[in-house]
């Protein structure tokens, strides 16, 4: 049936979270109530990337872009819209341009990704097999089985110039061929789907709005190398991903591209979900696979590797989800298409999870050597609040900050690298002139410290250690010599450690010491947070010549720890002050003074 028009609605768990079920819904009803049932398509979609513009509808044709929408504006949208072809105005997003309200698709936030491994979501209905089908969805795995040869579909992915996207970047032909030649009476094709990196939903957005693409990449996969039998390892804190991952593969199933004899062919695969309980240390791919078995997931030495030697003592091909997810389109496109986006040595795109101090947070893609600057002030419109920018942290626990100085450096694999800090999976946290970087790297250390399984002493001891040594610098005790004591130590987990979580947890406070030693030694020599975050070596004043006595932090005070008189300047008790900043935020007058 061919519609008038097309309603995209965003059903990505933080759409869904902010009243978005409830905005489909309502949509629905005024969809029946104004009897356009015949003219409108109601569509769930998966994450726009948007997401500080959340909830969000999209109309088609005209492409008319709603933001931060709610349940009550679904009957204006209908009745206004729909019905009288009239905008609604107060919903639409607007940027400053000339010619008013932009369409979807020239809004900056878009202008400058190419979505390839998002390519469907945010159009498609990824509980609909039907509409994957019509944007191409399986037509890669029938060209695999009818048209290649195993040996011609990895070489295909070999010449793409595809590498791993789940960190280390390995090349995903050469490990897909590791497996494909080894001899062996059982292969598996693990996707893992873990994804612990603070503030990453990469692979999950992917999930929740394209999970076909990654079923008909394991499929690929399993022809390929030679393998019946796929599992995909989720975090179980994904219910809306793992629901429709189970969805897809009932469908998947009930069309005959799943399970026995797919397509009529000789080849059967099939794909089990397991279910992690969130051990950031379960990412690793040995870790992963003890975890699938049934045992305590921690890593072991490698080599053999798992492409030789995985799963139950199997060759297994492990890559994970957003890796999966641009193996349909090679194929379909060619490897040379996918060879000339992106630099020399790190070919196609990236989706990054963009957060933290930034005007437009949301999720991305963009080709492979897009600047830091393209990212930051053209896609993520600047930072927040017009404050400075900072510095930028990628490869979560794992990577390093990337500061203003490279800014125009392009971001791949070997760039990052270069300058102390990774691609890791995805995350890319901004920061402004109000972080401290001494307070960030003793969060990324606490996190690594709780997250390690403690079976090598490197990782255990050492970054205990480092811990202890940065809380002890936050709080204006740290010694002269701790700077060299946390490099020593972090050069020793990085040869010694078993694993890359141990290897990688180094990282931030490497790449932090390196670009603002100055900011360690305030706090150690001077006894200073610069960036005045770090809660010990912080005291709150007021100047009396500014205070006009409106009482407003006193009554803000938990402890009660604020003197004075109404229209009379006030006063702070240090030895009762608990340096909670509620003066400081109530204070409108600029009275309160931190430092």
């Amino acid at each position: 049936m061919a519609y008038k028009n097309y309603i995209l609605v965003c059903a990505g768990t933080a759409c869904e979270s902010n009243k978005g079920k409830a905005l489909y819904e309502a949509l629905e009803k005024e969809i029946k109530s104004a009897g356009v049932e015949t003219e409108v398509q109601l569509v769930k979609t998966g994450c726009f990337g948007f997401c500080e513009q959340g909830p969000m509808v999209k109309i088609l044709p005209d492409e008319s872009f709603y933001v931060k929408v709610g349940p009550k504006d679904a009957h204006e949208i209908i009745a206004e819209h729909i019905v009288k072809g009239r905008k609604v105005e107060r919903l639409l997003y607007k940027e400053n341009k000339p010619d008013g309200d932009p369409r979807s698709n020239d809004i900056s936030f878009y202008r400058k990704q190419l979505r390839i491994v998002l390519r469907n979501c945010a159009v498609i209905n990824p509980e609909i097999i039907d509409e994957y089908i019509a944007r191409d969805g399986y037509a890669a795995l029938e060209k695999a089985l009818f048209d290649m040869t195993p040996d011609q579909v990895v070489n295909e992915i070999v010449e793409s110039g595809l590498r791993g996207r789940g960190g280390a970047g390995f090349p995903t032909g050469r490990k897909w061929l590791f497996t494909k030649n080894t001899t062996a009476d059982q292969k598996y094709i693990v996707c893992n789907a873990d994804e612990g990196d603070p503030g990453a939903y990469m692979d999950r957005s992917v999930l929740e709005g394209d999970p076909h693409s990654v079923l008909e990449a394991m499929s690929i996969a399993g022809y390929t190398v030679g393998a019946s039998k796929g599992f995909i390892y989720i975090r179980a804190e994904y219910p809306l991903a793992i629901d429709r991952l189970n969805t897809a593969m009932a469908q998947a199933r009930e069309y005959g591209l799943l399970g026995n004899k797919i397509l009529g062919t000789d080849f059967s695969f099939d794909i089990e979900i397991r279910l992690g309980a969130g051990a950031f240390v379960c990412g690793e791919e040995t870790a992963l696979l003890a975890s699938i078995e049934g045992k305590r997931g921690m890593p072991v030495p490698r080599p053999p590797f798992p492409a030789v030697k995985g799963l139950w003592g199997k060759p297994t091909v492990i890559n994970n989800v957003e890796t999966y997810a641009n193996i349909p389109v090679i194929l379909l496109k060619g490897a040379k298409w996918f060879n000339s986006i992106g630099t020399e040595t790190s070919k196609g795109t990236k989706v990054f999870a963009l957060t933290g101090k930034i005007n437009n947070s949301g999720l991305i893609e963009v080709p492979m050597g897009t600047t830091l600057r393209d990212i930051i002030y053209d896609i993520g419109g600047g930072i927040a609040n017009g404050k400075k920018f900072k510095a930028a942290q990628t490869g979560g626990p794992s990577g390093g900050c990337i500061t203003p100085a490279f800014l125009d450096t392009p971001i791949d694999y070997e760039t990052l690298q270069s300058i102390g800090s990774m691609m890791g999976s995805g995350g890319m946290i901004v920061m402004d002139e109000d972080d401290c970087m001494v307070d960030v790297t003793k969060f990324y250390l606490d996190f690594t410290v709780d997250e390690s399984c403690g079976k090598c002493a490197p990782c255990r001891i050492g970054g205990r250690t480092c811990y202890n040594i940065l809380d002890r610098i936050s709080k204006g005790q740290g010694k002269p010599d701790d700077l060299q004591k946390l490099k020593d130590i972090g050069h020793a987990m990085r040869k010694a450690s078993l694993c890359g979580l141990g290897q990688t947890a180094p990282n931030p406070f490497m790449s932090t010491m390196k670009y603002f030693e100055e900011e360690y030694r305030a706090h150690i020599e001077d006894r200073k947070c610069p960036a005045g975050k770090c809660k010990e070596l912080l005291s709150y004043t007021i100047d009396e010549a500014a205070c006009v006595g409106c009482t407003a932090c006193a009554r803000k005070c938990p402890v009660a720890c604020i003197s004075g008189t109404v229209k009379k300047p006030h006063t702070i008790d240090q030895s009762k002050c608990i340096k909670c900043g509620q003066c400081f935020t109530a204070c409108k007058f600029d009275a309160v003074k931190k430092g």
